[in-house]
């Protein structure tokens, strides 16, 4: 019999036989202490994910309706059915920051997105991109990413369903359009998706996909579970718990609010070392992997990120009255005393599907005076909901034409809240003492991530490092480069690396590929300083180590390829910038440089190729544009020569390389 239809016949007589193994291990009621975590079996290193499919041949019932939910319709390939998307009428999204508009429209069963640029009425550039995946559900957005040769980008469109509006992404406004270019990488998909298969030594290349949230994500790897089924090992799991799979209706509390902020807790993650965002598994505690963290604000209370859900939850008085009240840890399902997200969510069933009732039974079922039930705000014009008052819809403030229910429940919101109060610190929500060292991280990433410019953050941050240990601590070496990095300080962190010895730094920069890149990030922002102050020989050393470390960020090799430039390397330069246009054609610095490499070996013809080659993908790429110059002068193509300067001079009136080119090539016009 095969293993398919064997378990198929399993699950038949699983109606009529239970099978109650009388272990101790699956005996116990609960889970709340460390040695109750380790219990459970598909924790191991052993246990595998199986994918939905086989989850669903005992579990029809859940699987069907699941797929209806938000997680469920997480993420899929581009076509019709998945896009909640309008096609009809007016649709062209311009941003007047680039002058690149934007047109999506379906060509057979491709979505496909148009980016053009129009000037006096006559299109004068127009890119054509194949939408490989669609992410969200439909209820707030659907975004759109692209799979180059297994790389993943963010493309410049997003639908906005609740406003049925075509409008740039998140981050893409206000002169940030970062077109067809955004990485899109595990921190991103690991929340949007099921676990991929990712590749080690890249920011954003993939082996496989999955097609959306499964059932792993929230009950763990399956493979023991299926295995001892099969087996014919049952659980009465209407008295025990099975061991062989996480049920997290019968975690702990806290064990089970990790679950659900692991994704409904967007912030600032910073990650403990060694691990990455495939790391967790549910059971596990969430700061073991990471420690999220979140700006707080004074009187901000009003401002909240869209996926802030178990953050804002937590400051409501509802659960801090619950946490108050004694929780039945011994009981079955412990949740069922206190406050979670599945207390008034059931991830199996759509929101959609659940009716206003069931919200507001919630809320009676603990204020249960009279003066509550019958609330004088509950009418028609509030749909009769409790939520509409004390979880308004309101916006989010980092996603544009959405509203959602901020979960921060109070008796009464302040409309006038001020939003935007001066910076108190960062909060580890999911760790109440996290690290020096994950607080310093948390503090660079901040700047780097989110808020540039604000220096006050690089100051706390090294006021933390200096506190423990300072920059004699071997432990923070990656931390204090990243510091001088982000300071601009590139003597200090020159000076740094010469005191711990080049020849010594193998040590710390020299490590193995992991998924998080951070050896070849310390590596390339060392070579980057080198750089700055026109030290290319050890630039290129360090660079080499940081493509070493991530062949497959190509940010790394194309600043490898320049240092080899710098330093009169033309072979090797040449031979790198061809590996990235290889394997990722859609990179235009490379094809640029190439173009570069071609001007200098009197390759005209290759030089002028390569150029248009990144102007076909980025009409506004000036250095592309001066190579195209160069070479059609070394062709003596003059004139064309000058049309090329005059449009880097409509785009930059004042580059200084254009004002000169101009006019050498106006007297050799003359001549």
């Amino acid at each position: 019999m095969s293993t398919m239809n064997r378990l198929k016949w399993l699950c038949f007589f699983l109606a009529v036989i239970v099978i109650v193994v009388g272990s101790s291990q699956c005996s116990e009621k609960h889970i709340d202490s460390s040695s109750d975590v380790q219990k459970y079996r598909n924790l191991s290193d052993s246990a595998q994910y199986v994918g939905m499919q086989v989850c669903m041949q005992c579990h029809s019932g859940i699987h069907e309706s699941f797929l209806k939910t938000g997680m469920g319709k997480s993420f899929g390939h581009a076509t019709k059915s998945k896009s909640s998307a309008v096609f009809t009428g007016h649709r062209v999204v311009e941003d007047k920051s680039s002058n690149y508009s934007y047109f999506p429209y379906w060509k057979g069963d491709s979505l496909v997105f148009r980016e053009f640029m129009m000037n006096r009425g006559d299109t004068i550039f127009s890119r054509d991109e194949i939408i490989t995946y669609i992410v969200g559900s439909g209820q707030h957005t659907n975004s759109h990413l692209i799979l180059d040769k297994g790389h993943l980008f963010q493309a410049p469109l997003t639908f906005y369903t609740q406003q049925k509006k075509w409008d740039l992404p998140p981050g893409f406004e206000n002169g940030a359009n970062s077109r067809f270019e955004r990485i899109i990488g595990l921190e991103c998909i690991s929340c949007h998706n099921a676990y991929p298969e990712f590749v080690q030594g890249s920011e954003n290349k993939f082996l496989s996909m999955p097609k959306g949230i499964d059932c792993e994500r929230c009950h763990g790897p399956g493979s023991i579970h299926v295995t001892e089924k099969q087996q014919g090992i049952i659980i009465d799991t209407s008295k025990y718990i099975d061991y062989s799979i996480v049920n997290p209706a019968k975690l702990s509390v806290d064990l089970q609010f990790d679950i659900c902020q692991r994704c409904h807790l967007q912030g600032n993650a910073v990650l403990a070392d060694g691990k990455s965002f495939l790391d967790f598994k549910p059971g596990m505690r969430l700061h073991d992997v990471m420690d999220v963290y979140l700006p707080r604000y004074a009187n901000s209370d009003a401002r909240f990120i869209m996926a802030s859900h178990a953050d804002r939850l937590k400051q409501s008085a509802c659960f801090s009255s619950m946490e108050k009240r004694h929780v039945n840890t011994e009981a079955l399902r412990p949740y069922k005393s206190a406050l979670t997200c599945v207390t008034c969510h059931n991830p199996h069933f759509s929101v959609k599907e659940t009716g206003t009732d069931h919200f507001n039974l919630k809320c009676i079922s603990c204020h249960t005076s009279e003066k509550v039930q019958v609330c004088p705000e509950i009418n028609t014009e509030k749909n009769n909901s409790c939520v509409s008052c004390h979880m308004p819809l309101t916006g989010a403030s980092d996603i544009p034409h959405v509203s959602i229910h901020d979960h921060y429940i109070r008796k009464s919101y302040n409309a006038a809240a001020i939003e935007n109060g001066a910076f108190v610190d960062l909060k580890s929500i999911n760790n109440p003492l996290p690290s020096a060292e994950s607080r310093a991280k948390a503090y660079l990433q901040q700047f780097e991530k989110f808020n540039p410019g604000d220096f006050y953050l690089l100051d706390s941050a090294e006021a933390i490092l200096n506190r423990n240990g300072g920059r004699s601590a071997d432990s923070l070496f990656r931390l204090y480069v990243q510091l001088d990095y982000l300071k601009n300080d590139y003597d200090r962190l020159v000076n740094y690396v010469y005191q711990k010895g080049i020849s010594n730094l193998v040590y710390f920069v020299i490590g193995n590929r992991n998924y998080s890149n951070d050896d070849a990030w310390t590596a390339y922002r060392i070579g980057e300083a080198f750089t700055k102050l026109e030290l290319h020989k050890p630039a290129l050393l360090f660079y080499g180590f940081s493509v070493k470390l991530a062949p497959y960020y190509f940010e790394f090799s194309n600043k490898f390829g320049y240092s080899a430039l710098m330093n009169r390397n033309i072979p090797l330069a040449s031979q790198v910038f061809k590996r990235i246009v290889s394997e990722t054609p859609s990179f235009a610095p490379a094809w640029t440089n190439l173009s570069y490499v071609s001007l200098i070996n009197s390759d005209f013809k290759s030089s002028l190729y390569h150029a248009d080659k990144a102007l076909s993908l980025d009409y506004n790429y000036v250095q592309a544009r001066l190579n195209k110059a160069g070479a059609l002068n070394a062709m003596g193509k003059i004139n064309e020569a000058l049309v090329e300067i005059e449009v880097i001079l409509s785009l930059d009136p004042e580059n200084v390389q254009a004002l000169n080119a101009k006019k050498i090539l106006a007297e050799g016009e003359i001549d």
